[in-house]
């Protein structure tokens, strides 16, 4: 990762990063050179632009003129990731006076996001020192911190959705976030391991894992601290690899499936997150994890699964398992824990793509205020979502002659459907439940603004705005 260094004055640094907006210039004092540029830019200000100024007989030798856009922290964090893309053994940026700390945040942030590499690539990790240049350390110091764990955390998401399903197995994923807990007071850990989650009932869990010749296994991690007032449960699907079962994938479709544990990767980010800046709201992630594998001990096209709740399902496509295990979480949730608020968040469906294309999740809830706070939490971030409706009409798809209901009826809406079904397992108990379907934006095909080629993290960030924003507002 990156070091930023808060400094008033700059080292000799061989490139310097001037931010512009919209509107012009942002630090008046610096050369007439730079003003021309940006007036005669295609794009002038725009946020994540990058022109480049050489200089290459005077220090520094290099000045990246870098767009801010309307200096909103999202325009800070594309500047932030644009420059970290040249970057060097040393880059120093010029931060306008009356920056705020929210700004400097972005920018520092976007730094880091850009800086990315998957820690156990062939490729040698990114290294370079990045000084912001500003008049007073202090202000800015504690939203440096808050930076520094928001990207830790999606870099950490990023890291277990990257992971070969060679290495990513159940066991394998749990054992991480029994490490990653182990340096943080205040969590605490439990792993179910097969037997416990056969006596304890897990049988939607039991029935998508039971093909592998690497079990399932259930992690409940929680933050608790004294303080807080609210309990947030996160669940997140957690598949470390989707062969689709007996009704197999096709072999493209195969080809990424090792994202197909996204959701419990971002939940588990998250929650170590709240733990590294203290957030006074309770928090448990769930990871529902298993590998959904074809061989004699595989669950078939029409069994009959008994969930956590007691009550069954239909499942005539083993290749619709996420919502399966899900489904145990989140029973178990509603009986075990609690909640006041319940999201999850999975690497659903398809049809997220086919309805809102590669960058936006979909959203589901029937509570106005968690889907507006969800909604601005994402845009400040850069994960966006769209909300979908919950229509009640679409219920009846669910209806199984065999069973208490069908996991993936052939109807249509696909993304809908899936939640709906989702929902029949919180019983009357919660009434503040979003679902997330956020398959498409979990992976990015290019380097583009923050995102590295490969997982991107996908509701991290997001996650640990909410949370921080919970624990002040109620929300």
């Amino acid at each position: 990762m990156f070091v930023i260094r808060l400094v008033t004055a700059a080292d000799d640094a061989a490139t310097l990063v001037v931010p512009v907006g919209v509107t012009g210039p942002l630090v008046p004092d610096l050369s007439e050179e730079v003003s021309e540029i940006w007036r005669t830019a295609d794009k002038p200000g725009v946020a994540g632009a990058l022109q480049t100024l050489p200089r290459p007989l005077r220090r520094p030798a290099k000045v990246l003129i870098v767009g801010v856009g309307s200096g909103d922290e999202p325009g800070w964090r594309a500047a932030g990731a644009a420059a970290a893309r040249t970057a060097d053994e040393l880059l120093a940026v010029v931060v306008p006076a009356g920056a705020s700390p929210a700004e400097v945040g972005g920018l520092a942030e976007g730094i880091w996001l850009a800086g990315y590499r998957y820690r156990d690539s062939v490729k040698p990790a990114r290294s370079a020192e990045v000084q912001l240049i500003v008049s007073d350390p202090e202000t800015y110091a504690e939203s440096l911190a808050r930076a520094q764990v928001t990207a830790s955390a999606a870099w950490l998401a990023r890291d277990l959705t990257n992971a070969p399903s060679s290495l990513k197995n159940p066991a394998w994923f749990a054992a991480q976030v029994v490490f990653e807990a182990s340096s943080r007071p205040g969590l605490t850990v439990t792993v179910r391991e097969p037997d416990q989650l056969k006596a304890e009932g897990f049988g939607g869990l039991l029935a998508v894992g039971g093909g592998s010749a690497t079990p399932p296994r259930l992690v409940e991690l929680s933050w608790h601290p004294a303080a807080a007032t609210r309990h947030v449960v996160l669940v997140g699907k957690g598949i470390t690899f989707d062969s689709g079962g007996i009704s197999i994938k096709p072999r493209e479709a195969m080809k990424l499936m090792r994202k197909d544990m996204g959701g419990a990767a971002a939940v588990i980010a998250a929650t170590l997150g709240a733990a590294d800046l203290a957030l006074p709201i309770r928090v448990t992630a769930l990871a529902p994890l298993a590998e959904n594998a074809v061989s004699g001990s595989a669950y078939r096209p029409g069994d009959i699964i008994t969930h956590f709740d007691g009550t069954t399902s239909e499942s005539t496509n083993t290749d619709a398992e996420g919502r399966l295990v899900l489904a145990d979480a989140l029973g178990y949730a509603v009986s075990a824990l609690a909640p006041d608020v319940v999201i999850d968040l999975a690497t659903l469906t398809g049809a997220n793509a086919v309805a809102l294309g590669k960058k936006l999740a979909a959203l589901f809830t029937h509570d106005d205020a968690l889907a507006t706070a969800l909604t601005d939490s994402g845009e400040q971030v850069g994960e966006r979502m769209w909300r979908l409706p919950l229509p009640e009409d679409y219920v009846g798809y669910l209806d199984s002659d065999l069973a208490d209901r069908h996991s993936s009826p052939s109807r249509g809406a696909g993304a809908v459907v899936a939640a709906l079904y989702l929902q029949e397992f919180l019983g009357d108990k919660v009434t503040s439940w979003a679902h997330l379907d956020m398959s498409a934006p979990s992976w990015a095909d290019s380097t583009a603004d923050d995102q590295v080629k490969g997982a991107t993290g996908w509701g991290a960030r997001m996650l640990l705005r909410y949370l921080a924003a919970s624990a002040l507002d109620g929300r």
